[in-house]
């Protein structure tokens, strides 16, 4: 059990004092709650020698007193530990999202939404409840029974052996079942897993699914996934069922010795009436935190199971860090200094993980303040090389240089600053476009804002929402045409000023007029900064002061538009046919 709680020492050793405080009240606590069985034995045995009404005040102000001084010390115990306990599921929810963000791409490429956060909900609250409730009752369990033991010796050493006789047999029970609970436990969560990513795809793919009328079809298949998780819940409450009962059995059990062997005592005068009260009011005491055991081992279990899969998120190490960054390196930024835009590719050769080589020997330079665009066939590697500027992949050591110097020298939230980014795929937070728009520079002015969506050819189209910037966009900005979503990008890019701006086919969800019109924006307001674009139209490729062919993950050819032109290659051929298509569609 101390094993599989190893992963929790950091917070455990960080919240020490809370549950050292925590400890000193419950045994406080128990401490007190102890002597009501002899406050009220005693009142019984001096009863029996008459009843008067200063005995019964007194005794019952002896009760009353021990009874405020249980609940002031039992309500510290709640708050200490149970504080401590929401502390913790604080501290770590946050260094799960904190370790979360700093996972590259690929990361998310390979785990499912949905298992992420059935972690970072079902079992964190798992987790919480072993470290709140389960560790009190079991505190109090073990605490009163270790005060009350004494006590139930000094009364009648034969009554006290039998009637702890049956515990073993319980201690055996709750070992056999625990360890069923377990197993049964993670592989529930497994399935909850399984359950809120399938939630989750669909919620997010919901125009997908009904565009292909697959509604009848998710409904079936998550139903299934779902019966498969009330069943292997129902062997789990099965179990449970099992457990309470026999627990229950057992203190019955021990109660109806108690009764038989301590009426026999009392018969025989070794103890008196009060004393057998004093040590039945201890077995009453005794009977929740023995029935709470199996509820207290559904915790336990449950918890470790959890806190195995929480590790698993705890223990992922980032693909991409800052580990070749020099501590002098790790602070060049902290006077303003901007890097000027060089960008180099040397002899760049780039696969992904267990796949064949994307890139292949791209040697490519990119002088600071001018711009590239990047042409090619449909999975040619053009997302993949952009990609790699602000390094959402890494490539080898001294295979791409800013500056003159690889870019793994310099730390990642510095580099990644001054960069603006576009991705392929359009994302957009389920925010007001203000918001979205501000993103990367949350102290920007309405006017910066503005003067960014103008440049994005975006603004006026705002505007004329009936709450202008805070309309909410919806979830994945899902209330914005296509167009209107990429320029919202565009514009969230430009308005941090970057030395580099990288647009990733930004442009393919708008008209070839709004193209050029943003085009112009981009050309007066980045004409001093570092710019990649990728497109399939030569209308947006045609202005760069380089064109890059990229073919098969190598560079087929390089120049001015005109330049490709007159090389009559993959260019021209392009060319062509996009001035062919544009002329029929005149004529239609």
């Amino acid at each position: 059990m101390l094993e599989r709680l190893k992963p929790l020492a950091p917070y455990l050793r960080r919240y020490w004092k809370n549950l050292a405080w925590g400890g000193v009240a419950v045994i406080l606590y128990n401490t007190i709650k102890v002597l009501i069985p002899i406050v009220i034995g005693h009142a019984i045995d001096d009863m029996q020698n008459g009843i008067t009404e200063s005995k019964v005040v007194h005794h019952t102000l002896r009760l009353l007193l021990i009874a405020v001084l249980s609940a002031i010390f039992l309500y510290i115990t709640r708050q200490v530990i149970i504080g401590a306990s929401r502390e913790i599921e604080f501290d770590l929810r946050n260094d799960l999202f904190s370790n979360l963000e700093r996972q590259a791409p690929s990361f998310y490429h390979t785990t499912r939404t949905g298992d992420i956060m059935a972690r970072t909900t079902n079992d964190l609250n798992a987790v919480r409840q072993l470290l709140g409730p389960a560790i009190m009752y079991s505190a109090n369990t073990i605490v009163f029974t270790a005060a009350a033991l004494p006590f139930m010796y000094r009364i009648s050493p034969r009554l006290t052996f039998f009637a702890f006789v049956p515990l073993p047999i319980a201690s055996i029970l709750v070992q056999y079942f625990g360890n069923r609970i377990h197993r049964r436990f993670e592989r529930i969560q497994a399935m909850f897993s399984d359950i809120s990513a399938k939630a989750q795809e669909n919620f997010s793919g919901a125009r997908l699914i009904r565009a292909f009328a697959q509604e009848d079809a998710e409904i079936d298949s998550f139903e299934t996934a779902n019966l498969e998780y009330i069943k292997r819940s129902l062997h789990l409450v099965r179990l449970m069922a099992m457990l309470w009962p026999t627990l229950e059995f057992v203190l019955g059990l021990s109660l109806m010795i108690t009764l038989l062997v301590g009426g026999h005592e009392v018969v025989a005068h070794h103890i008196s009436v009060g004393q057998f009260t004093s040590f039945n009011v201890y077995m009453v005491q005794l009977t929740w935190p023995m029935i709470a055991v199996g509820w207290v081992v559904n915790l336990f279990q449950r918890g470790t199971a959890s806190i195995v899969r929480i590790d698993e998120l705890l223990k992922q190490q980032p693909a991409i860090t800052d580990q070749d960054v020099t501590p002098q390196q790790l602070h060049r930024f902290e006077d303003a200094e901007e890097i000027a835009g060089d960008i180099e590719f040397r002899n760049l050769t780039f696969a992904y993980p267990d796949a064949p080589a994307v890139l292949k020997d791209i040697n490519l330079r990119i002088p600071a303040g001018t711009s590239l665009a990047i042409v090619g066939p449909t999975g040619s590697g053009k997302s993949t090389l952009v990609g790699l500027v602000p390094r959402l992949h890494d490539a080898a050591p001294g295979m791409v240089l800013v500056d003159g110097e690889p870019i793994r020298s310099y730390p990642l939230a510095d580099i990644r600053r001054q960069i603006g980014f576009v991705p392929q795929e359009t994302f957009l937070f389920s925010d007001t476009i203000r918001q979205n728009i501000a993103f990367g520079r949350p102290d920007a002015s309405q006017e910066q804002i503005q003067d960014a969506a103008n440049i994005a050819h975006i603004g006026n189209e705002i505007l004329e929402f009936p709450k202008g910037f805070e309309t909410m966009v919806g979830e994945r900005g899902i209330t914005l045409s296509g167009g209107q979503k990429q320029r919202t990008a565009i514009a969230r890019a430009i308005i941090r000023e970057p030395r580099i701006l990288i647009l990733d086919d930004a442009l393919a969800s708008v008209d070839t007029y709004t193209e050029e019109r943003i085009l112009n924006g981009l050309r007066q307001g980045m004409c001093t900064r570092t710019t990649i674009f990728i497109s399939h139209r030569i209308s947006t490729a045609r202005n760069a002061d380089q064109i890059a062919v990229l073919v098969a993950g190598r560079i087929a050819e390089l120049g001015t538009h005109e330049e490709l032109i007159a090389r009559n290659g993959y260019y021209t051929s392009l060319f062509e046919k996009q001035r062919l298509e544009e002329e029929l569609a005149v004529t239609t």
